[in-house]
């Protein structure tokens, strides 16, 4: 039962995190900060 219950809940953390990395993706800002600055 335990296990079940923790299946079902790794299960909804994962359709959460995909439905908000495909779904609501941020707006890309239009700052130019260079080649090697990590922001993109």
């Amino acid at each position: 039962m335990l296990q079940e219950i923790l299946a079902f809940v790794a299960l909804g953390i994962a359709v959460v995190f995909l439905f908000r990395k495909f779904f609501f993706k941020r707006k890309k800002s239009d700052k130019n900060c260079g080649e090697d600055c990590g922001c993109k």
